[in-house]
């Protein structure tokens, strides 16, 4: 019989708002975004990635996001944080009342060499002055690692050099990381043996998992996290996201899907399956497209009950 070393209960932090909408063409309305983001609040979701506060040329859904953190109803028991790229990103965040920013960097030389002309060392020093203005100002302050699993420029990434990048984080002040597959690369036993890795070698960080299911492993890959004993996962209402720099790329792990295995499998999540689906349909509708969550095309387990 297989034995699998699984938590009683994980938290999973949904990042449709930021990394779900950010490629969409049909912009959303301020009401909008506020309307979804009180529905996440009242399924059960303790994390919420806001937005990201990027330049609103390079990002127009984005160009909102400080005006949706001022019409948050902020609850106590909620995190809403916000993706920032460099200190004015950090100075829009302050102003507007956010209260959690993340930074991120990519784990691959050559793509962050050819984009900043820095390897991701350099850039995370760079940093310090995000880290400072933000912890001065009360805000909370976590990093990301992107493509950390594998990237289109070096294909497999040396755990050695995540290590080093991990480091530079901690060099800054910065304990909570997120290992964020965007390419759509990692495979199980790869995320298994790298969370294992990382976890015994930095015990003092915080660690969660960001997967995009580009070649169909996101759930899979999230299950050999959790065997690795990560208990934080990012995930995205019906699938929606993308990589603008990975040609063929998906959104990330669907938000129902994770929610209903978890619920079979007896893993607490704190978030309510119905209300879950509810917020996908809402999102289809508002941006006027089919997501691609398997829970919304086929439904629930209980569904197929004849005898309801």
């Amino acid at each position: 019989m297989l034995i699998l070393k699984l938590p009683e209960k994980i938290t999973l932090c949904e990042v449709g708002l930021r990394d779900g909408l950010q490629n969409e063409s049909k912009i959303l309305t301020v009401d909008e975004k506020v309307e979804i983001l009180n529905m996440l609040v009242d399924a059960g979701f303790k994390v919420i990635e806001v937005g990201s506060f990027a330049h609103p040329k390079a990002v127009p859904q984005m160009a909102t996001t400080d005006e949706v953190f001022k019409r948050i109803d902020m609850k106590d028991d909620v995190e809403y944080r916000a993706l920032v790229f460099n200190l004015k990103g950090v100075e829009r965040a302050v102003k507007c009342g956010c209260r959690k920013v993340k930074l991120n960097v990519s784990a691959s030389k050559a793509h962050n060499l050819a984009n900043v002309n820095m390897t991701p060392e350099e850039s995370i020093a760079k940093f310090k002055d995000c880290v400072d203005l933000a912890m001065s100002n009360g805000l909370e302050v976590s990093g990301s690692i992107s493509m950390p699993f594998g990237s289109p420029w070096e294909y497999k990434i040396p755990v050695d050099d995540v290590k080093s990048i991990v480091n530079a984080y901690l060099t800054v002040g910065v304990k909570e990381i997120s290992l964020s597959d965007a390419s759509g690369m990692a495979v199980p036993n790869q995320v298994y043996d790298m969370c294992t890795e990382l976890k015994r070698t930095f015990p003092e960080v915080k660690w969660i998992l960001h997967f995009h299911n580009t070649r169909g492993l996101g759930i899979a890959n999230i299950l050999a996290g959790m065997q690795a004993g990560i208990t934080w996962f990012d995930s995205s209402f019906g699938g929606l996201g993308g990589c603008p720099f990975v040609p063929g790329a998906t959104g990330n792990v669907v938000t129902e899907d994770i929610v209903h295995m978890c619920d079979e499998m007896g893993i607490e999540t704190g978030i309510d399956l119905d209300k879950s689906i509810s917020i996908a349909r809402t999102v289809e509708r508002l941006l006027g497209k089919k997501l691609p969550g398997y829970i919304l095309r086929a439904g629930k387990n209980s569904d197929l009950l004849k005898n309801k």
